[in-house]
């Protein structure tokens, strides 16, 4: 009774720490098994950097499905998901210098530049590096008001990958999807965006309160 009550009350960290992992999981175990049939280096590639996007995307989501809708549960775990979404960038990261460039020194540096997309998703990675590291309490304490300032920069480190899976990408209508779903989450934390959810919350809340009671 004690395990399912854990189970019950941390039902949404759970089912993130097991969501974020698996694709990873499924990964080891199709590249050690030769499952990658057709270029393996390339689809590792692909599906670390998406997985890092979706996890990056869902952070952001977090904020405003508590303010706006009410489901403060969400904040529990927008660190995790932050975090997920930098270990997926780094694989991605590894990937492109290991398994991709061998290490090379030279080679690196002319993709970097010569590459634009290459060049923005590099720096989208530092950004989540330098917030990775600033994410703790310590760092909170330490920075102060200008933590949250430096957090903010998540929507650039958001808004740099798109447009390295953008320049990335031969088809652009996948990347702008995502696209899509930022700009939405961005435009969702403008003050009168808030103030029109929060305005409508309330109407549907005092409309559905007197059915409660009838049913009750």
């Amino acid at each position: 009774m004690v395990f399912l009550e854990r189970v019950k009350a941390n039902w949404l960290r759970i089912v993130v720490h097991v969501g974020a992992l698996l694709p990873l999981a499924w990964t080891i175990w199709q590249y050690s098994h030769g499952l990658f049939l057709v270029d393996p280096v390339l689809q590792i590639t692909a599906r670390t950097g998406k997985t890092a996007l979706i996890l990056l995307i869902l952070s952001l989501a977090c904020t405003p499905l508590a303010t706006l809708f009410g489901f403060y549960r969400a904040l529990s775990v927008r660190r995790a998901l932050g975090l997920y979404a930098f270990l997926y960038a780094s694989l991605h990261f590894a990937t492109f210098l290991w398994l991709d460039y061998g290490f090379d020194p030279g080679l690196l540096v002319q993709a970097v530049f010569d590459q634009r997309y290459v060049l923005v998703g590099f720096a989208a990675g530092l950004i989540l590096l330098v917030l990775a590291i600033t994410g703790t309490r310590g760092w909170q304490k330490r920075l102060g008001k200008n933590w949250k300032r430096l957090h903010r920069l998540t929507y650039l480190a958001a808004i740099l990958a798109i447009i390295h899976f953008v320049w990335l990408s031969k088809d652009f209508r996948e990347p702008l999807r995502y696209g899509l779903v930022l700009v939405v989450l961005l435009a969702l934390r403008l003050p009168f965006a808030r103030r029109a959810l929060s305005t409508v919350r309330q109407q549907l809340s005092s409309r559905l309160r007197p059915i409660h009671h009838k049913s009750q």
